[in-house]
């Protein structure tokens, strides 16, 4: 990839974080303000040659969710918040993981 072309995909990456940016600062305040508890969920996943990195998700579910039930979740799960359900149903819980694929910290 040539300077030119690697100038140019980083604007393009900065324009998408500017139009993402208020989709994702609403789905955030409407999670806080369900509960008051952190919007963002933070995992680890293992990336290429097995090296883990740390993925965020929007919180779908009770903080500690995890101790209370296990780790696998149904449709009709009592863990799984009003605000959490609609960000579920329309997949919104995964924008959060595009940072990673912009910013290139995904692998």
């Amino acid at each position: 990839m040539t300077a030119g072309n690697r100038t140019r995909y980083g604007e393009l990456r900065s324009d998408r974080h500017l139009v993402l940016s208020p989709v994702l600062i609403i789905i955030a305040l409407l999670i806080k303000q369900e509960d008051c508890k952190p919007a963002f969920y933070r995992g680890v996943r293992v990336g290429r040659y097995g090296r883990p990195f740390r993925v965020f998700k929007f919180r779908t579910m009770v903080v500690d969710a995890e101790q209370i039930g296990g780790p696998s979740t149904s449709d009709d799960d009592s863990r799984i918040t009003k605000v959490g359900r609609f960000i579920r149903k329309y997949k919104l819980d995964e924008l959060p993981q595009l940072i990673n694929v912009l910013t290139e910290t995904f692998h």
